[in-house]
């Protein structure tokens, strides 16, 4: 026996000699039903409630087809009031499970409406209080930001090592053709930022935010140039450290356990990945200000972050809640006016659309390669809420708003050259040089490309 919900959210009983059957079991479902009835517009979500009932809310478009099993009747509710922040959870505790179908069939077929969906009032309600504790949900001063890192980055180095490329890059790949592996499209990414820096012989380069110290290595194996490399992450900063001794260009790169924010000396140039997304929108003007302190008139910064076409919003609550708590990733309506305020020039801005999404297949493929024995180093529920988090997030990139952009900025407008020739002939120059100048250690990992 089932029951389908039309567009209004009525009941259309399948049976009219079983109608006070079908009311008496579809009303615990309710407003559950009412939400998916509404909401469902693309394909068709088929749900088996606590009590093995079925519910079925089907679009007016075609779409993928998933079925979804709810284990517990208290969902009803949660999923009702925090959808995001419940089905995450739910999953994590195996409460919530698709028979028949996947994690990435549901997640697929929930990006897809919530894009052609307004909320309801009640949502919209719940919204307009998250975004009045925005400010309170992005607070990264000094010593809060170095906790909401440790949350996610110092969970243990081989957890990453076994999804992440082998230059342990855990940002934005560039991809230079769809069937690229990922160990190349990240060294293409080093590629793309290097020739926006343009690197000079006897340039000083601040890295804020240098993850396992990757792309330090790569700048300073590329030209005659001095790198230091800041990070919140004890784990981060002992494996780079180790890296760039092993890649032999520990003269020329140091790393530092320190915020940015405690620096004072001047940098040729700046570079960012992955960081900025930790900042705040409260403290994009400290951000900016220290970055206009830090750079001499000439000097360049290239900052790469994730942000989205929508206007401001907040973050995810459950990826505020167990992935990175403080994060938040901005419009650029958000971000301009603290450039502008810090008379900062924007020279340039690439937008990088589907390759993250393109990236995070990748991380989850490999990341399910080496699901038994990430299990043994955590446990299962922690193997599904990366699941969760990895699926999820190339949603937001494939079907949602989310995209990578570079700003390049500087303290005058000609400090970089006035036509963007110089990206295109300066990355096939980086790339002819690459198997000469990368050290042994970095020319292995480029072996596996």
């Amino acid at each position: 026996m089932s029951t389908r919900f039309d567009h209004d959210g009525r009941s259309v009983i399948l049976s009219h000699s079983h109608f006070l059957v079908n009311f008496a079991w579809a009303w615990p479902m309710f407003p559950l039903s009412m939400l998916l009835s509404k909401f469902i517009r693309k394909g068709v979500l088929t749900v088996v409630d606590a009590d093995g009932k079925t519910h079925a809310f089907g679009g007016a478009e075609p779409g993928p087809a998933v079925t979804m099993k709810l284990a517990d009747a208290q969902l009803y509710k949660s999923l009702f009031f925090s959808p995001e922040l419940a089905a995450g959870e739910a999953y994590m505790a195996g409460k919530l499970s698709f028979p028949g179908s996947s994690l990435r069939d549901f997640l697929t077929l929930y990006s897809l409406n919530q894009n052609t969906q307004k909320s309801t009032a009640l949502h919209q309600a719940i919204g307009s209080v998250s975004r009045s504790l925005k400010r309170f949900q992005q607070s990264n001063p000094i010593g809060k930001a170095q906790q909401n890192i440790a949350h996610h980055y110092d969970i243990g180095n081989e957890l990453y090592k076994l999804f992440l490329d082998d230059g342990l890059f855990y940002s934005c790949a560039y991809f230079e053709d769809d069937a690229q592996s990922l160990e190349a499209a990240q060294r293409a990414k080093c590629r793309l930022i290097a020739a926006k820096l343009e690197l000079a012989p006897g340039q000083k380069i601040l890295d804020i935010g240098c993850g396992w110290g990757g792309l330090a290595i790569y700048l300073a194996a590329m030209e005659d140039v001095e790198v230091l490399g800041v990070t919140l992450s004890k784990e981060q900063h002992a494996l780079a450290q180790q890296r760039a001794q092993a890649a032999g260009v520990s003269d020329r790169v140091k790393f530092e356990l320190r915020d940015y924010r405690e620096l004072d000396a001047k940098f040729d140039r700046i570079v960012s990945v992955g960081m900025f997304e930790h900042v705040g929108v409260p403290r994009y003007g400290e951000f900016f200000d220290k970055i206009n302190q830090l750079l001499p008139d000439r000097g360049v910064m290239l900052l790469h972050s994730i942000g989205h076409m929508s206007p401001p919003s907040t973050a995810s609550p459950w990826l505020r809640k167990y992935i990175f708590p403080g994060a938040y990733s901005p419009s650029l309506s958000e971000v301009f006016p603290a450039v502008e305020r810090n008379k900062l020039w924007v020279t340039d801005v690439e937008f990088l659309r589907l390759h993250y999404a393109m990236t995070l297949k990748h991380w989850h493929q490999r990341f399910e390669a080496h699901r038994a024995e990430i299990t043994k180093l955590y446990d299962e529920k922690f193997c599904r809420m990366w699941e969760f988090y990895l699926i999820s997030a190339e949603m937001m990139f494939r079907t949602g708003a989310q995209e990578v952009f570079h700003m390049q900025l500087s303290r005058t407008r000609d400090a970089s050259p006035i036509r963007r020739d110089y990206i295109i002939d300066t990355q096939r120059a980086l790339k002819a040089r690459e198997a000469e100048r990368l050290p042994p250690l970095v020319r292995r990992e480029l072996a596996t490309a």
